[in-house]
C-alpha cells in the first residue's frame, strides 16, 4: 500500500532542496517491466486502487496538493495492477507537474519532467494495447495515446520556450536551460506520431529543434534516437540519402550492447541500402536474425526475380506492419537492372534481342510479353540504371560500350 506520509516526504525534500535525482525518483511508476504494470498481471476491471483524499501540501508558496493527491492514485493503481486507472491518474499527474515545472527556476526539474513524460507515453501504449486485447474487434483505435499528446506538446512548449541559452552537458540546477530536455521530449513526441500514423506534425518540432542546433545537443542515446526517427520519416518521404545518413549515424553511434536497438535500426536501414544497391553481408543478417532480408539480397545480388518475389511474398505481413513494403516493392528495378546486366554478359553483345531477355524471364518461371519488356526496359533507361535505347523496329536493346550498367546511378537514388 502507499505510504502517504513517506512520498509527501519525499517530494517535500526534493522540492525543499531542488535535488534532481530525489524528484525524479519520486514520479517513476512501474510500467512495463517487472512489476505491478507487467503484461502477465494488467487488469482493466477486477481490482480497484483505492482513491486518496485531496491532500493539504504547500512548498516555497506552491500549492502541490492536487499534484500529490494524482500521484498518489497513480501509485495506488498501479499497485493492483490496473492500467487503465493507472493511466487516467498519470494524465491527471502530468498537467499539474506542467504548472510546477513551469514555474521553476533554472533546469533541475528537467530530468522528472523527462520521467514524467515516458510514463505517460508508456501508460498510454500499455492503456491501448489492454483495450485491443479485450475488443472483440481487435482494432486499436489508439485514444488514450491520442489523449495524450496534446499533455506532451505542453511540456515540450515549457521546455523549448526557456530563453536561457543552453549548455550541453551543464548539471541541472537553478540556473540552467529547461531546453536540457527538449530532444528527450522530441523522442517522445516522435515515437507517438509515429504511431498514431500523423508524421505530418513531426515537421512542427523538427524545423525548431534544428534551427537552434538541439539535435546535436543532447545526451548520446538522445541524438541516436532523433537520428533513427529523423531516418524513417525521411525513408517515407523518399529522401533516401537523407534515410540512408542518418539511419548510419544511429546504428554507428548505438550501445554495442544495445542489440535489440540495432535489430530495429536495420530493419529501416537495409531497405533503404538495398534500394541504393547496396547489399548487407549474411554475417550482418544472421548475427541481427534478419532472415526476411535474405532471399530479397539473394535476388537482387543474382538478378533472381523469381527468389526476390517469393521472399517479398513470404514476409509481406511483417515488412506492411513496419511500412517498408513499398519501398522494398521499388528494389524489383535493381532486380531488373542486374538481370539484365547478367545476360548481356552471357550474350557478350551490346545489341541483345528482347527475345533473349524473354527467355530469361521464362526461365525464371516468370513469363513476360515483349511489350511488357519494352515498358521496363524504358524505365530503367529512364532512371539511369541502363545506359542505351531501344530499337522498337527491331526489338532490340542497344547498350552503351562505356559503362552501360552504372553503379553510381543505383546507389545515387
Amino acid at each position: 500500500m502507499v505510504n502517504v506520509r513517506e512520498t509527501k516526504q519525499a517530494f517535500e525534500n526534493a522540492l525543499l532542496n531542488k535535488d534532481p535525482h530525489r524528484l525524479t525518483q519520486v514520479f517513476e511508476l512501474p510500467i512495463g517491466g517487472p512489476g505491478p504494470l507487467s503484461s502477465t498481471t494488467t487488469t482493466r476491471g477486477g481490482l480497484q486502487p483505492r482513491k486518496h483524499n485531496p491532500q493539504s501540501f504547500t512548498v516555497d508558496g506552491k500549492d502541490c496538493g492536487g499534484l500529490l493527491t494524482s500521484l498518489l492514485d497513480a501509485y495506488a493503481a498501479a499497485e493492483v495492477g490496473n492500467i487503465e486507472a493507472t493511466f487516467e491518474a498519470q494524465i491527471k499527474v502530468h498537467p499539474k507537474f506542467n504548472q510546477l515545472f513551469s514555474s521553476s527556476e533554472g533546469n533541475w526539474m528537467v530530468p522528472a519532467m523527462i520521467a514524467v513524460c515516458k510514463n505517460t507515453h508508456k501508460l498510454g501504449l500499455e492503456a491501448d494495447r489492454q483495450a485491443m486485447s479485450e475488443s472483440k474487434t481487435k482494432q486499436n483505435h489508439h485514444t488514450k495515446l491520442q489523449k495524450a499528446v496534446p499533455i506532451l506538446q505542453e511540456s515540450y512548449s515549457k521546455t523549448f520556450n526557456d530563453r536561457t541559452e543552453y549548455q550541453p552537458g551543464a548539471l541541472f540546477d537553478t540556473s540552467g536551460s529547461k531546453q536540457a530536455g527538449v530532444l528527450a521530449i522530441v523522442n517522445e513526441l516522435f515515437g507517438m506520431y509515429f504511431r498514431l500514423n500523423i508524421l505530418r506534425l513531426c515537421k512542427n518540432l523538427i524545423r525548431p529543434v534544428e534551427t537552434k542546433k538541439l539535435s546535436e545537443k543532447g545526451s548520446m542515446a538522445e541524438m541516436v534516437t532523433y537520428k533513427y526517427y529523423i531516418g524513417r520519416l525521411s525513408m517515407f518521404e523518399d529522401d533516401h540519402a537523407r534515410a540512408e545518413t542518418n539511419l548510419e549515424y544511429a546504428l554507428e553511434h548505438c550501445h554495442k550492447d544495445a542489440t535489440n536497438n540495432k535489430k530495429r535500426i536495420l530493419k529501416y536501414l537495409v531497405p533503404v541500402k538495398l534500394y541504393r544497391g547496396k547489399l548487407p553481408t549474411a554475417h550482418l543478417l544472421n548475427k541481427y536474425g534478419l532472415e526476411e532480408f535474405k532471399p530479397l539480397v539473394e535476388g537482387m545480388r543474382k538478378g533472381d526475380l523469381r527468389t526476390f518475389q517469393d521472399g517479398l511474398v513470404q514476409y509481406q505481413d511483417r515488412f506492411i506492419r513496419q511500412g517498408t513494403y513499398l519501398l522494398l516493392e521499388k528494389c524489383k528495378t535493381v532486380v531488373y537492372r542486374n538481370l539484365f546486366k547478367r545476360v548481356w554478359k552471357i550474350i557478350g553483345s551490346h545489341q541483345i534481342k528482347l527475345e533473349h531477355i524473354t527467355k530469361a524471364f521464362k526461365w525464371l518461371g516468370m513469363p513476360i510479353d515483349l511489350d511488357e519488356m519494352e515498358c521496363i526496359l524504358a524505365n530503367l533507361i529512364f532512371k539511369r540504371y541502363i545506359k542505351g535505347y531501344l530499337s522498337h523496329a527491331m526489338r532490340t536493346l542497344v547498350l552503351s560500350k562505356r559503362d552501360p550498367f552504372p553503379t553510381s546511378a543505383v546507389i545515387s537514388k
